[in-house]
This record gives C-alpha cells, sequence and structure tokens, in this order.
C-alpha cells in the first residue's frame, strides 16, 4: 500500500506544526513549550494525556476495545545548541538554538499518526505515543524509564525512526541486533606542579602529560580492543593556563568513547584510568578519571526488527528497504528504552534536498516531503501489532 491517504491530507498541517516547532527550539529538558503544544494536540485527539514523565516528556494513551496488548511510539523532541545558519521564514527565533537533528520532524510525524489512529480507530489495544526529552547527550530516554515510563504505561513492543540525509525519500534502513553505538564522555584531571614558562625544571608540566595521554590513549583501539570489535576513543579538548609564561598547574582533557557492546566499553573505561595514571605518575604527576556512560549500545530486539521492516515494506515495496543497514558510531538514547522493552529502532529517508546536510549542522533542515511517510509508518505499526482479532 502507499501512504495512507488519510494522513497524506495532513501534510500542510504537519508542515505547519513543524515549521513552528523549528522556530522555537528548546533544548533538553527545557522543552516546556514543545511540550504544551504535544499535550494539547493529543487532548485534542481524544488521548489520555500525561505529562512530567523525564522531567519534561509527555505520554498520550489511546485505548480501544478490550484487548491487553499494548505498543509504544516514541518520537524526540529537543534542539541542539547550535546558532542556526537558515535563512527560511520559520528558522529558529532563539539564537544559539536551533532543530538540526530533525526531532522538530519526528514530533510532528508522531502527531500525525496520533491524530489519524484517534480518528479511524481500526485498532484493539492500547496505543503509548511517548515525547521524549533531553535526547541530545542529557538522558532523556534513561531519566522517563527511571520515572517509570513502562510500569506506568506497559508494552508490548516499543518503535522509534531516526530521519537520515542521504538516504533517498520512500526507503527506509535497519539491522536487527547493535545497530548504534553506546557513547561514553570522559574527563581527565592532570595535576602537576605550577611553574615559570623560563624555568620548566621547577615543575611539573600537565600540558606535556596531557599530550602524552592522549597520544596513548590511542593505543586502546589499536591493542586492548579486538580486532573484529568496532571502537572510537576521541580526546576532542585540553584545557590548560592563562598565560605565556606560566606553566600551570593542571590541565584537564574530555572527549568520547563508542562502541557496539557494554563489555567494550568497560574495557576501554578499564584502560583510559590505567593509561591515564601510569602515564601521569611517569612524569611525576597525577590523573583522576571521570567516565560517564551517556547511551547504551542501540541493540534491536530481532523479531520487532522484522516487523517493522514488513511494515515499511507494505508501505514502499520490499526493495525499498534495507535490513542489513550500516552500524552507525553515533549514539542514540532510545538504546535505554530498548534495554527495558523489545522493539526496533528504524532510518527514514531525509533524502538530499536542500538543507539535507548531515545532521548536527547549522544548514540542516528536515525534509517536510517525508512526513507523511513516517506518520504512516507509525500509524500502521499500531494497526498491525494491534489489529482486531477474530473471535
Amino acid at each position: 500500500m502507499p501512504v495512507i491517504e488519510r494522513i497524506k491530507a495532513y501534510h500542510n498541517s504537519l508542515a505547519d506544526l513543524r515549521h513552528d516547532i523549528h522556530a522555537h527550539p528548546e533544548l533538553g529538558f527545557e522543552e516546556n513549550r514543545t511540550a504544551d503544544l504535544v499535550a494539547e494536540r493529543l487532548a485534542s485527539f481524544g488521548c489520555e494525556v500525561h505529562r512530567g514523565i523525564g522531567k519534561t516528556g509527555v505520554v498520550g494513551r489511546l485505548k480501544l476495545g478490550t484487548s491487553p496488548r499494548a505498543i509504544g511510539l516514541r518520537a524526540d523532541m529537543d534542539a541542539l545548541p547550535i546558532q542556526e545558519a537558515n535563512r527560511f521564514a520559520y528558522r529558529s527565533r532563539h539564537d544559539g538554538r536551533m532543530h538540526a537533528c530533525g526531532h522538530d520532524g519526528h514530533t510532528a510525524m508522531l502527531l500525525g499518526a496520533a491524530r489519524y489512529l484517534a480518528e479511524t480507530r481500526q485498532f484493539d489495544g492500547t496505543v503509548h505515543f511517548i515525547f521524549q526529552p533531553a535526547e541530545e547527550g542529557l538522558g532523556g530516554g534513561d531519566a522517563m524509564v527511571k520515572d517509570g515510563l513502562f510500569t506506568r504505561f506497559p508494552c508490548d513492543a516499543i518503535f522509534g525512526m531516526h530521519n537520515r540525509p542521504g538516504l533517498a525519500v520512500g526507503k527506509f534502513a535497519i539491522r536487527s541486533g547493535p545497530m548504534m553505538a553506546g557513547g561514553a564522555y570522559f574527563d581527565i584531571a592532570v595535576k602537576g606542579r605550577g611553574a615559570h614558562g623560563a624555568r620548566p625544571e621547577s615543575g611539573i608540566d600537565p600540558v606535556l602529560v596531557a599530550s602524552h595521554i592522549t597520544t596513548a590513549l590511542q593505543s586502546i583501539v589499536a591493542r586492548n580492543v579486538k580486532p573484529i570489535e568496532t571502537a572510537v576513543v576521541s580526546v576532542t579538548q585540553i584545557h590548560a593556563g592563562d598565560a605565556y609564561n606560566v606553566i600551570p598547574e593542571q590541565a584537564v582533557m574530555r572527549g568520547t568513547v563508542r562502541a557496539f557492546s557494554n563489555a567494550v566499553l568497560a574495557l576501554i573505561e578499564t584502560n583510559i584510568r590505567r593509561i591515564a595514571s601510569g602515564v601521569a605518575e611517569a612524569f611525576g604527576a597525577s590523573a583522576a578519571l571521570d567516565f560517564r556512560i551517556v547511551f547504551l549500545p542501540l541493540v534491536n530486539n530481532a523479531a520487532e526488527t522484522g516487523f517493522i521492516a514488513e511494515t515499511a515494506a507494505q508501505l514502499v515495496g520490499e526493495e525499498n528497504v534495507n535490513r542489513s543497514g550500516n552500524l552507525v558510531m553515533a549514539s542514540e538514547d532510545f538504546s535505554f528504552m530498548l534495554e527495558a522493552c523489545p522493539g526496533a529502532y528504524i532510518q527514514i529517508g531525509n533524502g538530499d534536498h536542500a538543507g539535507g546536510c548531515e545532521v548536527h549542522n547549522p544548514g540542516y533542515d528536515f525534509n517536510d516531503a517525508i512526513l507523511p511517510l513516517g506518520a504512516s509508518l507509525y500509524a500502521l505499526l499500531a494497526e498491525r501489532k494491534l489489529a482486531p482479532r477474530m473471535g
């Protein structure tokens, strides 16, 4: 079947909604206006609305019939701390904030599915429309789970979706098992001994130590992680000193780690700690590590991966659904929901239109052409998973 015709008729209103959200971006755990808008729309459709799950998260419940079956459909709401470079009419009205990852489009698509399902009522069971805050590295998915998401709103399966620039409009990509990397952030505080820049022998230079630690950390992927595994260790910041002629007392290193299993993340943490401490000690300095898991590896359930792929194929044809999509080194905190509930996460093609550059870019823009397609996939997932059973 093609895109659901009734949802296709919503196209202009979904685009207007998306543009409104895009013009008013809000950072993680600050999505108050967006949450208000989402809650208002869900209530107008006849959904039972719950606020404040994971601080600013919203869940809409739509229950029909007598079946105990339930499905969760999730979209993210937050923006990024980026200054938008676009000049179209709906560009960000807030300096330093921008929807540079398409969460405005994800929210609009899920609201489109909610409207359709509430109007047509062609299922038996419960649909939970989950609007998540703070996906961009602040732990919104984890916060919703810890706030009782699945005890308050039990789901047999949960599904999420993300746009993919460069993947053609009308195409989807997914893979079973690990699909996106888990991610950690780390800080290493290197303590030396300050001195005059012209008398280095009287001090212990933490900048030199931090530089050697940076180089040594690259041995972890090369020599500690199995070659058949995939991992990244990147030092992205080194901060030290305030003057040209002063060797500082301390240097602070920061960076990120990515891997596709919790075991590899733990192995990398152990080796960062060993290397930082050992290298610092060799220079007469000390090093303290703070290592924080921000994203779990995103692991798609095999059965639910097959289900969402089959559902997408009903919309666009099997030839347009790649079931062996690439591993993605970027991270996604929908992983916390997938750890707690079986489900799957799929990529929807965003095309290569104007604005279709890579996400997290100041010139990015979500492609309005895919709004009805994404909304149709969300809706069809619910109708198929909760199809009335003949008695």
